[in-house]
């Protein structure tokens, strides 16, 4: 069984091609997208259609939530809404909306953040104080994970690739396609094998056309130097300040 997982596209259809083109080299059983599919300005129309096009298993991340009438309440993220409504088609909109909170294939289960929340996460837990994700209380961790009977349990949310042992459970935090943390603005995707009873992990790294990708935000939406700062420093510069 060899499982590709995708999270946190946030629109970047240029990032997103890459991870596709490397991704498909693999010949994945299964696609896992982990949310947070349209929420960005560098064409988030074509990564609209990409992800829509892969068939792939999908659970709805906190962006998607956003979506929800109400989900918007700043001034800018509803500029930022009201930006995607004449970019992604309605149909679109509501198909994401809707995705499930979670999904399970077999023993491998899927969330954005945690399967009872879009907003919470499971490895990493925000530091308000020092602005970072600092390691969750392994017991706690225990705790949250064991009821739930997985194998594997794949989550997005945080922009950071991660994997531990909770019990019996492998879980696995994947990378972002888009909006890096590290300071590596490369796109992220894990390929996940089981060979026997075991499981593997992959955390892949693929180059892509940031020029490109800012050049459309500039020339399309009102984000373009926003897009410039958060994707070529791969850093997320802005966005805990209020931007999109």
């Amino acid at each position: 069984m060899r499982i590709a997982v995708i999270s946190d596209v946030h629109g970047n259809a240029y990032a997103l091609e890459a991870v596709l083109r490397d991704l498909k080299d693999t010949a994945p059983d299964l696609i896992f997208n982990l949310g947070d599919q349209i929420e960005g300005c560098t064409d988030p129309a074509r990564a609209a259609a990409l992800q829509a096009e892969l068939g792939a298993t999908e659970v709805r991340g906190n962006n998607e939530e956003k979506l929800w009438p109400g989900g918007r309440r700043t001034p800018l993220t509803l500029a930022v809404g009201a930006w995607l409504e004449a970019q992604v088609a309605p149909a679109q909109r509501d198909r994401l909306a809707a995705l499930p909170l979670s999904a399970r294939v077999e023993g491998v289960l899927a969330c954005h953040g945690t399967p009872d929340s879009a907003w919470d996460s499971l490895l990493w837990v925000w530091d308000m104080a020092g602005g970072f994700y600092r390691s969750r209380d392994p017991r706690e961790l225990r705790r949250m994970v064991q009821p739930l009977g997985a194998e594997v349990l794949l989550c997005g949310h945080t922009h950071r690739a991660g994997a531990t042992r909770a019990g019996d459970t492998l879980v696995v935090n994947c990378g972002a396609v888009s909006d890096q943390v590290d300071g590596d603005p490369r796109a992220r995707w894990t390929l996940l094998e089981r060979r026997g009873p075991h499981w593997n992990v992959d955390f892949r790294a693929v180059a892509y056309d940031v020029a490109g990708a800012v050049a459309w935000a500039r020339a399309n939406s009102p984000f373009g130097d926003f897009a410039a700062d958060l994707l070529g420093s791969g850093e997320m510069r802005g966005r805990a300040a209020g931007q999109p």
